[in-house]
């Protein structure tokens, strides 16, 4: 099964947020959040918050998935 990580921390910090920012503009839990943005690797992520997140952010969801693992 493959990881992703998702690039929070790099789009966070281009335009200046902090995890807690990023939390309230997207409306995803900040819990949630923490685990997606300190993750070296993950299997599953929630669909609706990667649309919030790539809303927020200003990028496609593409841009905001790496892949670390096949």
């Amino acid at each position: 099964m493959g990881l992703i990580r998702l690039r929070i921390r790099e789009f966070a910090q281009e335009k200046g947020w902090t995890l807690r920012e990023v939390s309230v503009r997207s409306g995803v839990n900040y819990s949630t959040l923490k685990t997606y943005a300190r993750s070296p690797g993950i299997a599953t992520v929630d669909g609706t918050a990667l649309v919030k997140l790539a809303k927020v952010f200003e990028v496609t969801i593409e841009d905001l998935i790496e892949v670390v693992e096949e």
